[in-house]
Order: C-alpha cells, then structure tokens, then sequence
C-alpha cells in the first residue's frame, strides 16, 4: 500500500467509532488508523476492533474523542499501534501509542513493537524465582 486508504466517519459513541471505508478495502483488524486535526498539531489514533459489514469497521479511540464530528476523514496506516522498546525506554513515561508524556523529549529507539504480539515461546521464559524491580514504591498501613 504505497497510499494511505481514508475512510469517513459514519458515528461516534464515546470512544467507539464507525468508519466507512472504500469498496475493496477494509482496514485489517487491530490497524492503528489516524485521525488529523486542522491545527495538524492534534492526533487522535484508533485501533480497528470489529468489521461490521459493508466496508465499515468499529474502532476504539486511545484518546479522547472531543472535536470529532461525523465525515471526518481517518487514514489507514497498514500496521498496528506500535511503541518504542529498548534501553531508551527506561525511566520514561508514555502513552498507550507509545508518545512521550514526562516532557523529557523524544524517546530514542531502535525498536518499535506493536502492542499487541504473541507471549514468548516456554523457551523463552525465566523458570527460576527472581525480584521484580518496578520502581513502583508501595506502603502498606495496618
């Protein structure tokens, strides 16, 4: 797909919102789909989480969804929500779209993975018994 597909906005319910497409193609599901704002400072990503029939899709907003109005154009990106891993993402604070919110700049990574992937093979995985370091302190008052 050299060209992003874009589809219309038929209706919004809260988060949840229909998306009329072109006859012959239908975002696949969990595409991450876009929604540009004029200022085109704003972003509104959605994940496509149903085919209704028709060329429609449900997608659910990971932002809010005020200012959005019906006929607004959504572009297709072809891939999943993916988020930045790796060293560069320690100690930093994102979003569910992988955005910086600590205001530390820009998260520097080589990697993006989607957020939605396969659990790691049984060969994979630790079986010994370690400490979880989180960074998450925790008080417990009786």
């Amino acid at each position: 797909m050299t060209e992003k597909e874009i589809g219309k906005i038929t209706q919004i319910i809260g988060p949840v919102i229909d998306i009329r497409f072109t006859a012959g193609h239908l975002p696949a599901m969990l595409n991450a789909l876009t929604i540009d704002f004029e200022d085109e400072r704003t972003q509104i990503v959605l994940e496509v989480a149903q085919h209704l029939g028709e060329n429609t899709v449900r997608a659910v907003a990971m932002q809010s969804t005020d200012g959005l109005v019906r006929g607004m154009p959504v572009a297709d990106t072809g891939r999943p929500i993916s988020v930045p891993v790796g060293p560069g993402t320690l100690g930093r604070i994102m979003n569910v779209v992988g955005k910086p919110v600590d205001e530390a700049g820009p998260i520097e990574s080589k990697r993006l993975n989607p957020i939605h992937r396969p659990a790691p093979s049984f060969d994979e995985q630790e079986t010994t018994t370690e400490m979880l370091e989180t960074g998450i302190k925790v008080i417990d008052l009786l």
